[in-house]
Parts: C-alpha cells; sequence; structure tokens
C-alpha cells in the first residue's frame, strides 16, 4: 500500500491518481546524464588513441568508472523521488504527497476551490502533460501542479468530483460549476451583493419549515458568504431566523 492511501478517511475513495511526467525526471536527473557523458567520452577517447596500456589510459578509464557509479546514484535517488509522488483526486479533495523518507503532504478541499487554470503547449499535449493551477475564489493559488502527467484527465475528474460534491451538500440546487477557462467579463456593470440577497431571503414557501429544507437553504447561504455575495452579518442573522424555525 503506498503512503498516500493510508491518508484516506472513511468513504473517501481515489477518482484518478498522476505523478509529474517521466520528462519532469529526465530534466531533474540531468547531472547523472552529464555523468554518463563523461564516461562515454572518456571510453572514446581511450579507444581512438589506443591508450588501454598506458598511464593515460588508466587515468581515463578511473575517471570513466567514477562518472558512471555516479550518474547511476544520482539517477536512482531522483528515479526514486519521482516513483514516490502522488497527485490524487477523491470524492472530497486533492492530494499531493511527495517525499521518499520524509513524506510531505498537502491538500485542499473541493469545495474551496473555485477555478483552474491548465497550460499546455504544443509538444505538452503531444506528451500527454501541463502545468496545472489550481485556484481559491480570491484566485490565489493553492496548488500547483507542474508537468503534471495525464493533465487534461486530472482536470476533468477534479471537475466531475467538485460537481458531485456540490450536488450532495447543496441538494438539488449545485453551486455553480468550476470555470474552464478565464473568459474576459462581459461588459455592464457587476452585480452588488443587494441583487443576490434577496433570492436568499425570499418570502419561506409552505414548506419552508421542514428541517431539510432549512438546511439545504443553510449551505446555499453558506456558499453566498464564502463567495463574498453576502456579509457574514448577513449569513448570520438570516441563519437565526432560519433556526428559530425549527
Amino acid at each position: 500500500m503506498r503512503y498516500a492511501d493510508t491518508l484516506l478517511a472513511d468513504g473517501e475513495i481515489i477518482a484518478v491518481r498522476s505523478r509529474q511526467h517521466w520528462l519532469a525526471l529526465i530534466s531533474k536527473a540531468r547531472w547523472a546524464l552529464l555523468a554518463w557523458l563523461v564516461t562515454i567520452g572518456a571510453l572514446i577517447v581511450i579507444a581512438a588513441f589506443s591508450l588501454e596500456d598506458s598511464a593515460g589510459g588508466t587515468v581515463l578509464g578511473w575517471i570513466a568508472l567514477a562518472s558512471l557509479v555516479a550518474g547511476l546514484v544520482l539517477f536512482f535517488l531522483h528515479a526514486w523521488r519521482w516513483w514516490a509522488q502522488d497527485y490524487i483526486v477523491t470524492n472530497r479533495r486533492i492530494m499531493k504527497v511527495e517525499g521518499v523518507f520524509n513524506k510531505h503532504a498537502a491538500d485542499s478541499s473541493l469545495e474551496k476551490i473555485n477555478d483552474a487554470v491548465l497550460v499546455q503547449g504544443v509538444i505538452a499535449r503531444m506528451l500527454g502533460y501541463g502545468d496545472l493551477d489550481i485556484l481559491t475564489a480570491a484566485d490565489a493559488a493553492i496548488d500547483r501542479y507542474r508537468m503534471l502527467a495525464s493533465a487534461a484527465k486530472f482536470k476533468i475528474e477534479m471537475l466531475n468530483r467538485k460537481h458531485a460534491l456540490d450536488l450532495e451538500i447543496g441538494g438539488s440546487t449545485p453551486t455553480p460549476p468550476i470555470r474552464t477557462d478565464r473568459p474576459a467579463p462581459a461588459p455592464g456593470p457587476a452585480p452588488t451583493p443587494a441583487a443576490v440577497v434577496p433570492a436568499a431571503t425570499a418570502p419561506p414557501s409552505a414548506d419552508a419549515d421542514d428541517p431539510e429544507t432549512i438546511t439545504r437553504t443553510l449551505a446555499q447561504l453558506s456558499d453566498l458568504r464564502d463567495r463574498g455575495a453576502i456579509t457574514p452579518e448577513e449569513y448570520e442573522a438570516k441563519k437565526r431566523e432560519l433556526l428559530e424555525r425549527l
């Protein structure tokens, strides 16, 4: 069992698992590749100038051997760190686990995610990786995934799980789906909080005193507060009003 699996809560399931693309491993192991080039160069010089039985050939042979061993050790360490990565989307959160001996695990609740920005160049699209930034409602990056393997699949699964969680929390009225791109805002004045509050504070219907209805309304009011559509004071006032009906 991998370390990330031991961090799952009860009822939490993994939807998709990924790590950095193998090109990221090659980039980080560049010193190992350079050491192997030194090994190859030393062997070519020995063979080209017939230095096998000379003192110079002996020195070059030791240099080639040392470079080969150093390259293998460096590459093994980088490959081990790369293999230990776990970038996971569950039905509740996204999780990033890194480290071989000293583990570093960070996660973000799907409820707090407001946007996801995926950047892929031509080569990245061909090879199936990309850079993914996970943003909060304040457009502040809370997670950055560089050279993420299967980046598009990772993002789509995250969107699907967030939408399912919104449905589970908000009942039949999910919160607006996460944006898949960042279009320029439409012209015209932005809506004010006052334009949103009436929808949440409309007169109660005949079954408004039903506990399930009140619970769903509280969840919607909490979402409006988190998005800045209503103030915390307005939220608390409406919350007290709803709880008095129970």
